[in-house]
């Protein structure tokens, strides 16, 4: 008898689908006040200023939740999400962080290195 994909490995496979082929594809902005589109930022703030260290981290795990692959790539930067991977790894979903670190070597290396 075949096993059901549990929640988690559904959640997994949505996040993969959306992750883009490489890091180098995401171009966002590294600097400035960026508007989240509503499906994106749904609830409470939707403007964020990507030089105050709170809310650029707020704005990436939203981000990294709710965004599709078109929007991963518009709205996140890869060196600014490199820089904060250490931390933000803490701050996303474990199928988040299980689906980028596994998809990107270079996000588990920095995981390694902060542990």
């Amino acid at each position: 008898m075949a096993t059901q994909p549990g929640l988690s490995d559904l959640r997994r496979a949505k996040f993969a689908r959306r992750a883009p082929a490489a890091l180098s594809e995401l171009v966002g902005p590294q600097h400035g006040t960026v508007t989240l589109p509503l499906h994106l930022a749904w609830s409470g703030l939707t403007t964020f200023d990507l030089d105050q260290p709170r809310l650029r981290m707020s704005y990436y795990r939203i981000v990294l939740a709710e965004g599709l692959q078109d929007d991963l790539v518009r709205f996140l930067n890869r060196d600014l999400l490199v820089s904060l991977w250490p931390t933000l790894r803490t701050l996303v979903s474990r199928d988040v962080r299980e689906v980028w670190e596994s998809s990107f070597d270079e996000l588990a290396h920095k995981a390694q290195a902060a542990a």
